[in-house]
């Protein structure tokens, strides 16, 4: 199946777009590890991690619904259906809001009852303080919620790379906000409301955009429907195993590696699994440039396009994983040593074991893209939680007989497990065979063929003799 101009010159911009986000996540990653251990100790840092892996709980608080609003709004586009996709907006909009605002209720109940000081186990955060920061990024993470649904309604008019790009930069921004505080001495606690109130400028900008440049997808509540909530109550409830999963791959191991070792390995665990995952950064870019246009194609009943895009995002995906993974095995550790300043030990194991993560993830995440683009995915997302779940507690476990080679190896669990259940069942939405699937794999795609990129060249150079 030969994809069309429009879908291309998308999935180029989708691409680049992408690329500008996962590049400011990157720099995020590589600036804030050596301002912080500059400007703080390395014990503070370390608890600060520790602190700032609880808010993200908070991140399945919305339930799933600003994910399957996002899936649901750009396939019933496709289908020409601006009037039900408002009524998912504004229903999905109200939802939103009003379970933030119960999260922050109740997270300010909990915070008020219970010692968090004492709970992590932390001595250079008061009680106060760790209260306080957890609040603070407790809201940025809620705020997220809404910022994703905004963020979902330029994707349903196949303007997904401009929203892409506007999240990026204001992500980026409030990071800057961060950064600066921390430069002029303030505390963890004041750098925390720093954050969160930069969050808060970030979601009424993000607010008015789309209310000038979307003006038939109104904020209100007229369209708004508790039974479009009850139709979509399912898929959504499902999502939620998405960011818990998230959670417990990533804090929920550094919490289990700070509990079996202590802080000093949480910064040693933690920088060598950033360095890795550069890796998965391009993968998940490979997955957010396809998953708008798997929703498109397979709203408009497309399977063909359906079926090509699955190929050619797995294709990309497995390629760039492998080709970062080397160049990572190669100059990864001269990075940790210069990056950290020499805080860190740099451990060539550790970080291959973390980089073989990396292969067996790309090619599960990205065949699942098509499953949660299309709303298709509760048993995906049960699968991911076990998987993800069962790593966290045996990383605990390995970290306390094997040290961080251990706690490294027991993140392959979950990309094990769920390598067994993706591939197949994504196959079948797609209407594909597992043959046929392996087989592209190995298939130069048409548009890199040598003669048709001579064609090209020829093509925008008139004066060129063969």
């Amino acid at each position: 199946m030969t994809m069309d101009r429009s879908t291309k010159r998308r999935l180029i911009l989708g691409f680049l777009t992408n690329w500008v986000g996962r590049l400011a996540s990157t720099i995020i990653q590589l600036v804030q590890v050596p301002v912080f251990l500059h400007f703080w100790s390395v014990p503070l840092y370390g608890e600060w991690m520790i602190v700032n892996s609880i808010p993200a709980y908070l991140s399945f608080s919305n339930i799933g619904f600003g994910n399957v609003a996002g899936n649901e709004m750009t396939m019933m586009v496709a289908r020409q259906d601006r009037q039900s996709a408002l009524r998912v907006f504004q229903s999905c909009w109200w939802l939103i809001c009003i379970l933030c605002v119960g999260t922050i209720i109740l997270l300010s109940g909990l915070l008020y009852y219970l010692p968090a000081s004492r709970l992590l186990k932390l001595t250079n955060l008061g009680e106060a303080d760790t209260k306080w920061i957890i609040f603070y990024l407790g809201v940025s993470v809620l705020l997220g919620q809404l910022e994703q649904l905004l963020q979902s309604a330029y994707r349903s008019i196949g303007r997904y790379a401009f929203g892409s790009l506007l999240k990026s930069s204001l992500t980026l921004f409030a990071f800057a906000c961060m950064i600066i505080a921390v430069i002029f001495g303030t505390g963890p606690r004041a750098t925390a409301l720093v954050y969160a109130i930069a969050n808060v400028a970030c979601t009424t900008f993000l607010c008015i955009l789309v209310h000038r440049d979307i003006p038939w997808m109104r904020f209100g509540w007229q369209h708004a429907s508790f039974s479009e909530i009850r139709r979509l109550a399912r898929p959504a409830i499902a999502f939620m195993g998405f960011p818990l999963g998230n959670a417990l791959n990533l804090q929920g191991t550094l919490l289990a590696v700070s509990y079996a070792l202590g802080p000093t390995d949480v910064v040693i665990f933690g920088t060598a699994r950033t360095v890795s995952r550069v890796a998965i950064q391009m993968v998940q870019m490979v997955n957010s440039t396809f998953e708008p246009e798997m929703s498109i194609a397979f709203g408009a009943g497309n399977f063909e396009l359906t079926r090509s895009l699955l190929r050619r995002a797995c294709q990309l995906a497995l390629l760039a994983a492998i080709l970062i993974v080397a160049v990572m095995m190669t100059f990864g550790p001269w990075f940790l040593t210069h990056w950290t300043g020499g805080h860190v030990p740099p451990s060539r194991p550790l970080l291959a074991i973390l980089l073989l993560v990396v292969v067996f993830y790309a090619l599960w995440s990205t065949s699942a893209t098509l499953m949660t683009s299309t709303n298709q995915h509760q048993r995906l997302a049960s699968y991911y939680l076990f998987g993800t779940a069962l790593a966290c507690f045996l990383c605990y476990v390995f970290a306390r007989l094997y040290g961080l080679y251990g706690a490294a190896a027991s993140l392959l669990i979950s990309e094990l497990v769920m390598n067994l259940y993706v591939v197949p069942a994504c196959l079948r939405v797609a209407h594909d065979t597992l043959p046929a699937f392996l087989a592209s794999m190995l298939r130069i795609p048409s548009d890199f063929h040598p003669a048709t990129l001579l064609a090209r060249i020829r093509r925008s150079k008139p004066g060129f003799e063969s």
